[in-house]
């Protein structure tokens, strides 16, 4: 076979990654490129390595083939050809494309179908190729509302080449700036020995706890997830830890696995990173980036707290005890360790005080590097700096060439007026409620997330459905004000409150069946079988659906602070219920009046009378969850003492 042995071709990834990393930190603190030039090249740059990693075959091979080194040159050209002939394209715009100009646009297309199927599969470049052909064949081809009139081969691949609608538009800015700078500022946390800081430190705080183990898969994950944004990074640097400590602890592996995926998976909405979708949520809504991480905060710890829940019942019911061979001291872990908190103080502060989030970033990676100097076994010497960056670029090639190459998709439906039919489709269909406009958001999100990735899923569901939900969380009033593209407050949390919904919703990408990347990820430690650990963390992850419900039938996102904390003190209570509920067990195993009470205790403290339409029944008590909190309250009790007196006498 033609082709260089994968040893060589390492060494210059290795360099060639560290180059990438340092181009867009430079151009992201000090400038110096254009939006377009600056897109271009952050997509020949990363589907350049990428071409040079990720092999056209699964099959294994010593050799990186010509072609691919061939194809990582070629993929060059759509920046440089800018560079060379951004002038001359602009006074082509209103004419007929030149024959070069036409074939470099092609050629970047097609090159970036490629790279996608190969770091992601087929799913995305098939959904591709089907909105090019919608655009450029079959969509004049129907009648009714998807019908569309069509555009000339050129002028398409115009607008995909060289305007913000296509490759190198406004997703491809969001993955060129705050994407990039927050996966190397992951990256140099890692490499400065956050994660073992943090899996020591989950450890010691809640080792001790019955099914200790499980918690600690929990705790690790969420602090993992304030610095990662992925799932699968997620699961592969805990999980090694964390699920052979669950098989140890007494957990089922089955049962780790799946723990350790619905925890991981929390960690794309765990502030303050929160994954790319957040950086795209941003740029779409035009709501501060510091806005969106401080009404996450309290929705991401009722999402954890759901499968803490879950872990302790579980426990409970196996009888799986505490940790007793585990015995780590937390002062020891934290004079160690705290200079970790300097850089995560400095990122949230500088996001606070109004810097971007890709200035915020690049200083806090600074600030890693000089805060390791405050320790004498984590200090951050020239061959540490060097493996970040390299580590940045090539943890952001499948994140990079997915965001450029998903403006094709984006593109398609702005240009052809999908997503506004899109949208009257689901305010149709759902009749003008908004639970099953839910219902019907959720399905698209779980058959998305068969083959989506979660970045993917949400950039094309929030084009396609956020105005429908927008449109019905709003008064009629409010809605046509919204629809006019006034901005006020209301309008502006509501927005966020629908996007926050498909967000969430969209993370079941990680772990749902039969595409589960963080769940796959999770089943190679721990040995089970792929698809039933997907399974298994989908049950364990029902939090993806409970709390997104919080957001359009609660002010936990739309409302002041105080009723943020009111919802989420109900919610925390509601989602405990929940979870006993579906278990069938807390001190022993429920009668099945036990369970029906404690199922719907959690319906009325996860409640609203908005949503039920029953303030009239409770005039005393308008609120269901106050309700809900004292039936909670009272089954509890006779659980623990009437309840166990009996099931001990029969």
């Amino acid at each position: 076979m033609l082709g260089i042995k994968k040893s060589s071709v390492k060494k210059f990834t290795f360099l060639y990654a560290i180059f990438i990393s340092v181009f867009h930190f430079y151009i992201n603190l000090k400038g110096g490129l254009s939006d377009l030039w600056f897109n271009a090249a952050h997509f020949s740059f990363l589907a350049s390595l990428g071409f040079l990693t990720y092999s056209a075959t699964k099959k294994e091979s010593e050799f990186v083939s010509i072609i691919d080194i061939l194809l990582s040159i070629l993929v060059l050209v759509p920046f440089f050809y800018l560079v060379g002939f951004e002038e001359s394209l602009y006074q082509e715009a209103n004419g007929n494309m030149r024959f070069w100009d036409l074939n470099v646009a092609v050629m970047s297309v097609v090159l970036a179908i490629e790279i996608t199927r190969r770091t992601t599969g087929v799913i995305i470049p098939t959904i591709m190729l089907i909105s090019m052909g919608y655009i450029l064949y079959f969509g004049k081809l129907l009648s009714g509302v998807f019908a569309f009139g069509g555009m000339t081969f050129e002028r398409f691949f115009y607008r995909m080449y060289f305007t913000s609608e296509g490759l190198f538009g406004s997703i491809a800015t969001i993955s060129s700036t705050y994407v990039f700078m927050f996966i190397l500022f992951a990256a140099f946390l890692l490499k400065s020995g956050a994660g073992d800081f943090i899996v020591d430190l989950s450890s010691a705080i809640t080792s001790r706890f019955k099914g200790g183990a499980g918690h600690v898969a929990v705790f690790s994950s969420a602090l993992m997830g304030t610095i990662s944004g992925s799932a699968v990074a997620n699961t592969v640097s805990t999980g090694s830890i964390t699920i052979p400590m669950m098989k140890k602890n007494g957990f089922k592996p089955i049962f780790a696995a799946g723990v350790e995926t619905a925890a991981s998976t929390g960690g794309q909405i765990m502030p303050p990173i929160m994954g790319a979708g957040a950086f795209i949520m941003a740029q779409m809504t035009h709501i501060p980036f510091v806005t969106i991480i401080l009404v996450s905060i309290l929705p991401a710890i009722l999402y954890f707290s759901s499968i803490a829940f879950y872990i302790h019942i579980h426990a409970k019911k196996y009888n799986i005890d505490a940790q007793k061979d585990i015995d780590v001291k937390i002062l020891p872990i934290l004079r160690e360790g705290f200079h970790f908190i300097i850089p995560l103080s400095t990122l949230i502060g500088l996001l606070i005080y109004g810097f971007t989030p890709t200035y915020a970033a690049g200083i806090s990676i600074v600030a890693i590097i000089l805060s390791s100097y405050l320790t004498k076994t984590k200090r951050m010497g020239f061959k540490e700096i060097l493996e970040a960056l390299a580590l940045g670029s090539q943890n952001m090639v499948v994140t990079g060439v997915l965001l450029v190459s998903v403006g094709i998709i984006v593109g398609a439906i702005n240009i052809s007026g999908i997503g506004i039919t899109f949208s009257q489709l689901i305010m149709e269909w759902s009749g003008g409620q908004l639970i099953i406009a839910f219902i019907l958001v959720a399905i698209a999100s779980l058959i998305l997330g068969m083959g989506l990735p979660v970045t993917a899923s949400y950039v094309v569901l929030a084009v396609l459905s956020a105005p429908a939900l927008v449109g019905l969380m709003l008064s009629p009033e409010m809605a046509a004000l919204a629809s006019a593209g006034v901005e006020i407050p209301e309008i502006t949390m509501s927005l966020l409150a629908a996007h926050l919904i498909i967000f969430w919703l969209s993370q079941d990408s990680n772990l749902t069946p039969p595409v589960c990347l963080a769940a796959f990820a999770a089943a190679a430690i721990a040995k089970t079988h792929p698809m039933k650990t997907g399974v298994q963390s989908w049950i364990l992850g029902k939090g993806l659906y409970i709390v997104p419900l919080l957001f359009a039938f609660s002010p936990i996102i739309t409302g002041t602070w105080i009723e943020r904390f009111e919802v989420f003190g109900f919610a925390m209570v509601g989602i405990l219920a929940f979870s006993i509920f579906i278990e069938g067990f807390w001190d022993r195993k429920l009668s099945i009046l036990e369970r029906v009470l404690f199922g719907i205790s959690s319906l009325l403290m996860l409640s609203q009378d908005s949503m039920l339409g029953w303030e009239s029944y409770f005039e005393l008590i308008p609120d269901t969850h106050l309700v809900g909190l004292i039936l909670f309250c009272c089954i509890m009790a006779y659980h623990k003492t009437i309840g166990a007196k009996y099931a001990t006498t029969n």
